[in-house]
C-alpha cells in the first residue's frame, strides 16, 4: 500500500522549518531625516513602529541613524547604510516644502537624475481634483522621483514614496509612514519572525550577572538582555530572551527560571 501523502508533506514542512531557523534573516537599517527630530521639537514614533513590523516579518533591524535636513549628510548616510545592510528604510523629507530634499539626496547617492514623473503626477492630479484643491508647484515637488525608482503606495494622502535599489523612501508623518510600511513589506522576503520572552527577577543586576552570563554563553544562538527597574520600592531586572527558534527559546527561559526561581 502506498504511504499517505500527508507523511511526505509533513517531512517537507519539518525540513523547511529547520532551514528557516538556520538561514540568517535579512537585515535592515533605518534613516530618520529631519532637523525637527534632532532639535527635540518632534518625538520620533516611526522607528518604534518599523522595528515591530520588521520583527514580525523576520527582517532584523540592525542600525538606526538620525540626520539633519542636509543634502550631503543624507546622501552619505544612505550610501553607508545601503552598503552595510540588505534594506534601508528612510522617513521624512519628501513633502512639498523647500526643506524636503530627501528625493534629491537619494538621487545623488545613486547617481540618478530626479524629475517630476508622469505616474506620480497623475496620482496627485487625480487626488487634488477630487478634493477641489490646486496641484500647484509646491505640491508637484512630491512627484519628483529619482530615475529607476518604483513607487510606494500611499493610501492616506496619495503622494507616493519610492524604492530605489534596496532603499525604501517614505514620509515622516506617522500615519502616512505606517501606511507606506504596510504597502512595502509584503513585497520583501523575510525570514523567521523574532520571538521573545520576558522574565521579571527581583534581584539586583550585580547578583544575577554571573549566572546570566553563563546562560548567554550556553544559548549563544539567542539574545539575552537584562533591563533593570526600580518600582514601588522593589528593584530588579527584566530579562528578555530573543530568538527565532521556539524550542531553544523555551529551553533557555526554563533554565532561567530554574536559576532564579
Amino acid at each position: 500500500m502506498a504511504k499517505p501523502l500527508r507523511s511526505t508533506y509533513t517531512h517537507a514542512e519539518d525540513e523547511e522549518r529547520a532551514m528557516t531557523r538556520t538561514r540568517p534573516n535579512p537585515t535592515a537599517a533605518m534613516l530618520v531625516i529631519g532637523d525637527e527630530i534632532l532639535s527635540g521639537r518632534t518625538r520620533d514614533a516611526n522607528m518604534h513602529h518599523l522595528a515591530g513590523r520588521l520583527t514580525e516579518s523576520g527582517i532584523d533591524l540592525r542600525e538606526v541613524r538620525i540626520v539633519s535636513d542636509d543634502h550631503a549628510a543624507i546622501a552619505a548616510a544612505v550610501n553607508a547604510l545601503r552598503a552595510a545592510w540588505d534594506h534601508v528604510f528612510t522617513s521624512g523629507g519628501i513633502g512639498p516644502t523647500h526643506d524636503d530634499i530627501t528625493a534629491d539626496a537619494i538621487g545623488a547617492a545613486f547617481g540618478a537624475p530626479v524629475d517630476i514623473r508622469d505616474d506620480a503626477r497623475a496620482l496627485l492630479a487625480a487626488h487634488y481634483e477630487r478634493t477641489g484643491r490646486e496641484l500647484n508647484t509646491a505640491r508637484l515637488r512630491m512627484a519628483r522621483i529619482p530615475q529607476g525608482a518604483t513607487l510606494i503606495d500611499n493610501p492616506v494622502s496619495v503622494a507616493p514614496g519610492f524604492t530605489l535599489g534596496n532603499v525604501h523612501v517614505m514620509a515622516g508623518v506617522p500615519n502616512v509612514f505606517q501606511a507606506m510600511v504596510a504597502s512595502i513589506l509584503p513585497t520583501l522576503t523575510g525570514g523567521a519572525p523574532l520571538l521573545s520572552t520576558n522574565t521579571r527577577i527581583e534581584r539586583g543586576e550585580g547578583d544575577i550577572a554571573g549566572p546570566l552570563g553563563e546562560l548567554a554563553t550556553e544559548f549563544a544562538d539567542l539574545s539575552v538582555g537584562s533591563y533593570p527597574f526600580q518600582q514601588n520600592g522593589v528593584h530588579g531586572a527584566n530579562v528578555v530572551i530573543r530568538g527565532a527558534d521556539r524550542d531553544r527559546l523555551d529551553a533557555a527561559t526554563a533554565r532561567l527560571a530554574a536559576l532564579f526561581g
